[in-house]
């Protein structure tokens, strides 16, 4: 597959993972702040930004092996990372196979809330009227993210977002930085601290007043967070 990525600065190793439907400039303000010190490499996932589209609906495990495989490619051997939401996933399977030194996931995802009987609802009155009203149901049901997806990715989108990874988080020997907004709604402060409670060693930082992309709302103050958690070796 055609990748497209940016590589710049010289140093230790700094890889940036991207969130769901974004990209590689989401983490513009970091990118230019750590490639003074830092050789970064951040890219766009397959089937984001202006890499090719996935050749099959991967999961969350079919990601990290596609990535593990791309760091090889590129020498790139034991690096930090910093990853958002979904990237924040493929980070926490990579950290539970050893491929990462130190980590700092901001509005990571991973954890699957216990399903309510409102949800058995909807789930069970979407394949109904899928049956019966097809046009109707991809107009009305799942959230606007998942609305625009094409039929491929949707099936990707499923399996990545029902995978819970705890028990890959229980695996991770390595250090762990968790940033959460404290107005985040896409992944709570609650969610984060199940991730940190079953991340052993790790820590954990709340921005205050800040939603779901904390680093693009302060970019400095997550920057320079991040910086001293990464000299903390």
């Amino acid at each position: 597959m055609k990748i497209s990525f940016l590589q710049q600065g010289e140093g230790k190793d700094l890889v940036f993972l991207h969130g769901y439907l974004s990209c590689k400039e989401s983490f513009y303000p970091e990118i230019q702040y750590f490639s003074r010190h830092c050789r970064v490499t951040a890219f766009d996932f397959p089937g984001f930004g202006k890499s090719d589209p996935l050749p099959a609906a991967w999961s969350v495990g079919e990601y990290a092996d596609w990535l593990t495989a791309f760091l090889k490619e590129k020498g790139i051997v034991f690096p930090n990372v910093i990853a958002h939401s979904f990237g924040g996933r493929v980070a926490i399977k990579c950290l539970a196979r050893g491929v990462f030194d130190r980590a700092v996931l901001t509005g990571c995802a991973g954890i699957v809330k216990e399903r309510t009987c409102l949800y058995h609802i909807k789930v069970k009155s979407y394949r109904l009227f899928k049956r019966l009203a097809p046009a109707f149901a991809e107009r009305h049901f799942g959230s606007k993210e998942f609305r625009s997806l094409s039929p491929l990715m949707r099936e990707s989108y499923k399996k990545i977002v029902n995978e819970d990874l705890r028990k890959e988080a229980e695996s991770i020997t390595r250090p762990v930085l968790f940033v959460c907004g404290s107005e985040d709604k896409e992944t709570p402060l609650s969610s984060i601290k199940i991730l940190h409670e079953h991340t052993a060693g790790s820590k954990l930082a709340v921005f205050k007043g800040c939603g779901h992309f904390a680093h693009l709302e302060e970019p400095l103050l997550f920057s320079m967070a991040a910086e001293e958690f990464f000299d903390d070796a």
